[in-house]
């Protein structure tokens, strides 16, 4: 999946950065609330806002490489991360996106190494 990735979007390489977190969202099915844990992409503007202290519904957050991130298809589940975890709607592209904005905004790179685990969010689920 990789190459056929990389020969659609020239302007990103497989050791760039971006950051995928693990959200708390809900879905009303049937008219019952449902909690999922979601991965997705989060982009490096939100992620600096997050970093200073605004409520979010990220749990967790790993850096890693966007070869990484994008290496089979299926996406493999960051280890840090529940196994049951689902992968958010349109994760390639949020992905490839996501990507984009961390090149632009190189700084935001700076704020997690590649593979470590930030978990000191000002977590929150209450309706905003």
């Amino acid at each position: 999946m990789t190459e056929e990735f990389f020969a659609n979007a020239p302007d990103l390489a497989a050791d760039d950065c971006l950051v995928l977190g693990l959200a708390t969202c809900f879905i009303k099915d049937d008219g019952d609330v449902h909690e999922v844990q979601l991965i997705e992409p989060i982009p490096s503007g939100s992620w600096e806002a997050i970093l200073k202290g605004i409520p979010t519904s990220y749990q967790m957050a790993t850096a890693m490489p966007l070869g990484v991130a994008l290496a089979q298809d299926p996406p493999l589940v960051p280890r840090e991360f529940p196994a049951d975890a689902q992968f958010c709607d349109e994760f390639i592209s949020r992905t490839i996106a996501t990507a984009r904005t961390y090149k632009r905004r190189p700084v935001a790179q700076t704020h997690l190494a590649l593979g470590m685990l930030y978990k000191d969010f000002n977590y929150s689920t209450e309706r905003k």
